[in-house]
């Protein structure tokens, strides 16, 4: 198994710790910081390059040539390159419906 280089951008990681800190202020903040972690940790299992998700449908990211790849509510957007994974952001997704 072949791992490729995780670059995260920061749209992606300031959605990310915008609904970290939405999980905080409801006073949750180990919940939050899990939510964190377990998505970075997801971020990170995208380097795997035996697997490769679909070119995503939503007109402006298919332009742009992202993939996407659900998790939990949300979808993440990135490119795929042979030797780096670009997490380019991470939206509900039902904001793209």
């Amino acid at each position: 198994m072949g791992k490729r280089k995780v670059t995260i951008l920061e749209p992606a990681a300031s959605a990310v710790a915008e609904v970290a800190w939405f999980i905080e202020n409801l006073g949750l903040e180990e919940t939050a910081k899990k939510f964190v972690n377990e998505v970075f940790d997801f971020f990170e299992k995208l380097s795997d390059d035996r697997i490769e998700y679909k070119p995503c449908s939503y007109e402006n990211w298919k332009s742009l040539g992202y993939r996407c790849v659900p998790y939990k509510k949300y979808i993440v957007a990135y490119l795929s390159l042979q030797s780096e994974i670009v997490i380019c952001d991470f939206t509900p997704a039902k904001l793209l419906k």
